[in-house]
């Protein structure tokens, strides 16, 4: 007797996805993040976050397994290509972020939002000072400007962690 056929998915992404193309997604959305700073605003104040940052931290706390240790290398490559920062700045501070949130992971025994938007928040203050420190001279007066960026980007990391849970569509078991 023959096995009834089961019903074609009604959406494209009811499919299992694979791990290179979530990998695809992901560095894709990170590449469009730091594109970001090339749309031309006019402002008087620095308030663009980094958003290129903001996807990677998003990634990296949505799946620790997601992303290898060395993706945040090429992608602060981009970025700082793109971003007109330092050339490294990124690639190093990125890295280091990614690293430190590797042993935070190993030290803690359960995390829920709350400590992962902290954990961003924290995340792109370090590297959103640490930049200051390397491209602008101490005696500029930027500090309250540098942190007005560093508010704006504690605020929107609910977004950027919304956009890749929305990108990274997945079947659970």
């Amino acid at each position: 007797m023959a096995r009834p056929r089961a019903a074609p998915p009604t959406s494209p992404f009811a499919l299992p996805v694979s791990s290179r193309v979530r990998v695809a997604r992901a560095c894709a959305t990170i590449v469009a993040g730091s594109l970001l700073t090339l749309i031309p605003i006019v402002a008087t104040v620095p308030w663009l976050p980094p958003a290129g940052l903001l996807l990677l931290l998003a990634w990296r706390l949505r799946d620790p397994r997601l992303l290898p240790a060395w993706a945040p290398l090429p992608l602060g490559l981009f970025d700082d290509l793109v971003s007109g920062q330092v050339f490294g700045s990124a690639m190093v501070l990125w890295t280091v972020v990614f690293i430190a949130i590797d042993v935070l992971d190993s030290r803690l025994v359960w995390r829920f939002f709350a400590h992962d938007w902290l954990i961003a928040a924290g995340a792109a203050a370090g590297v959103l000072t640490l930049q200051r420190l390397l491209a602008a001279p101490l005696a500029a007066h930027v500090d309250t400007l540098l942190l007005i960026q560093i508010a704006v980007a504690a605020a929107l990391f609910p977004l950027a962690a919304l956009i890749a849970s929305r990108i990274d569509v997945r079947v659970r078991p």
